[in-house]
């Protein structure tokens, strides 16, 4: 789990969405199978744990929340009807239960995060990162919004992130995976087996006769529904992608040096240097401190003093764009090599900063960098107008326009797809281009006329369809499929051939006589493939041979289909080589690693259990349901 925890927390919504991951390892749960956990609530309380009330107005903000953050995964907006369809009201306020679980837990414990650490998780989050992959303020600022963060809310999830998981890490801190489990795992991934084999194809069918027309009819009677056609839908589509909205032509110089001055030192190498810093809650302790450490005091005796460990006062070695903090930042990056700075006031308390080493850094000039600019410049810009531009063509659908007459007067370019079945394809086979298979399920789950919810792409945008016209499902008469209907049928015999033949061949196996015998009888030739593994491909052998061969014992005969019915395998496993478990070993590390996980998960989710049972956990349907809709339950 901590490596999971450390994982989600790579990125910023997987940050956002860090309790959201520790309450899916509780979905499970008996919260909701417990007699009387619908009592003792008040009514503006969704729910109860221990002394700490989840109010009305808590849940919605957090329902809603998840609710759009989901949304944005799946690419559409979730509805209420959908997301009580599917339980989501039930399993987010599961998560929320288990938050706030692990949250009393972790603050009865004493447990606490430093803000340095708060500011160096934020600062070293790749999604924050500018062109140069170095901190963007600016970029930071503006997800957090688009995620319907405030700075202060969002630093202070990322506090109780941190809690969580350093609760995690007191709770798993000595689970081993037992030796046996993991030799286990390794020689199920790692044992290699060695087969013979023979191949039987349709040459070895013998010929087959051209059907009767009476033999072609019945086949096809008795398999009409193989032949039918599809259900073929006509539609409009309108996308609303920022890549395909953004003019960089249209950024002027001027704009983008704009934008480009103020973060040079960003672009290309940064400088670097390592910074450490000690957070004091007031302006006289942090100058008392600092006139300590002139009179010849360390960094970190006065660490050591305060309680604080070494490594909680280390920044790492970071770029001035890297600290979020412009002041601390500023001030870091006007000291020498082993200089302490005066105290600093920050946006997380008075600081006093020391840097070591400095790693001098490389610019680029405005040339260089100018249409990377100039193309997210655009880009941005086009997500502000995204917003507009869906007003304005709800507006016109509103007024009874099609989308392709809201398109036409709005500029924009729609695009009708004549015909398309379910699997994504037009009537002559062909794969449509430009339809994800969301858009392609919110096509046939809709109706002519209906006026649809636009979906969400992943980089912000939009698509809009309307279904136009449905062609149904139909049956095709033998003339339409006569050519269809003969390979199959020519297929059929081939593999009802090869099946017998295979029987025959492999009854005389188990008989004892040796392959090579029975393979030179039948004019077939005796291949060899070694170092074969489950579930990793073998080159050319199919991968159902390589299942076989790892379901038969050494030395017993088995067939099996190969890439088609047409085509069949008798194989015979020749040698098995365990695999030796080395726990220090690269792989080992890893085989302990998912094992490990896998532990560790289930120990935390029977930890959040035991903890909602020793706090108490009480849930107000009524409130419940004002959130999430759906009758209240008696």
């Amino acid at each position: 789990m901590l490596r999971g925890l450390n994982k989600a927390s790579s990125t910023w919504l997987g940050k956002a969405l860090m309790a959201a991951v520790m309450g899916f390892l509780v979905i499970s749960f008996a919260i909701w199978g417990i007699g009387d956990i619908f009592r003792g609530v008040s009514s503006n309380e969704v729910a109860k744990i221990g002394s700490t009330e989840i109010t009305i107005d808590q849940f919605r903000q957090y329902y809603n929340d998840r609710l759009q953050q989901l949304g944005r995964q799946v690419g559409k907006p979730i509805t209420p009807d959908e997301a009580r369809a599917r339980g989501l009201d039930r399993q987010l306020l599961g998560q929320l239960i288990a938050e706030t679980t692990i949250d009393e837990q972790a603050k009865r414990l004493g447990l606490g995060a430093s803000d340095a650490d708060i500011a160096r998780n934020i600062s070293n989050d790749p999604s924050f990162r500018g062109l140069n992959g170095q901190f963007d303020r600016s970029r930071f600022e503006q997800l957090i919004r688009q995620a319907g963060y405030t700075e202060s809310r969002f630093v202070n999830e990322q506090r109780s992130v941190m809690l969580r998981r350093q609760l995690g890490q007191s709770v798993t801190a000595d689970l081993k995976a037992p030796t046996t489990a993991m030799a286990a795992l390794n020689q199920y991934q790692n044992e290699k087996r060695r087969i013979e084999y023979v191949v039987l194809g349709a040459a070895q069918a013998g010929e087959i006769p051209a059907p009767t027309p009476e033999i072609l009819n019945k086949f096809f009677e008795d398999r009409k529904a193989l032949f039918r056609a599809p259900e073929y839908r006509k539609v409009t589509l309108l996308t609303l992608a920022p890549s395909d909205l953004a003019r960089p032509n249209e950024i002027s110089d001027a704009d983008a040096k704009a934008y480009f001055e103020p973060r040079k030192d960003s672009f290309g190498k940064a400088e670097k240097r390592e910074v450490r810093q000690l957070v004091f809650p007031n302006q006289e302790e942090a100058s008392a401190a600092r006139e300590r450490i002139a009179k010849g005091a360390t960094f970190d005796d006065i660490a050591k003093e305060r309680g604080v460990n070494a490594s909680d006062t280390d920044l790492g070695t970071v770029a001035k764009s890297e600290i979020i903090d412009p002041a601390v930042a500023n001030a870091a990056f006007s000291l020498k090599p082993g200089e302490t700075s005066e105290p600093v006031k920050g946006r997380f308390g008075t600081v006093l900063l020391q840097v070591g080493k400095i790693e001098p850094g490389e610019e680029k000039s405005y040339e260089q960098v100018a249409d990377q600019i100039k193309k997210e410049m655009a880009e941005s810009r086009a997500k502000n107008e995204i917003g507009g531009l869906r007003d304005k063509i709800e507006d016109e659908r509103a007024a009874g326009s099609t989308l392709a007459e809201a398109a036409k007067k709005l500029g924009l370019k729609a695009v009708t797809v004549e015909a398309v079945d379910r699997s994504g394809r037009a009537p002559d086979g062909s794969v449509v281009a430009g339809l994800a298979p969301n858009v392609l399920n919110a096509v046939f789950n809709s109706e002519v006329g209906v006026d649809t919810d636009a979906l969400q792409l992943p980089n912000g945008g939009y698509v809009y369809f309307d279904v136009t016209g449905i062609t149904p499902s139909r049956e095709r008469t033998l003339d339409e499929v006569k050519d269809q209907v003969s390979a199959r049928w020519r297929d059929d015999e081939i593999a009802k051939r090869l099946q017998a033949k295979a029987d025959d061949l492999l009854g005389k196996l188990k008989a004892g006589a040796a392959i090579s015998q029975v393979a030179g009888e039948a004019g077939l030739k005796v291949e060899t493939a070694a170092d074969l593994q489950r579930g990793k491909s073998a080159g050319f052998l199919p991968a159902k041979v390589v299942e076989a061969a790892f379901r038969s014992p050494k030395g017993v005969p088995v067939t099996t289909e190969g890439n088609s019915e047409t085509e069949r395998f008798i194989i015979v496993v020749t040698d098995v080589v365990d695999s030796p478990f080395d726990a220090n070993s690269q792989q080992g590390k890893a085989i302990s690693s998912v094992l490990q996980n896998s532990y560790t998960d289930d120990l935390i989710g029977e930890y959040v259990s035991r903890l909602e049972n020793d706090f108490g956990v009480t849930i107000n349907q009524s409130a419940l349901n004002q959130v999430v809709g759906g009758a209240t339950q008696q």
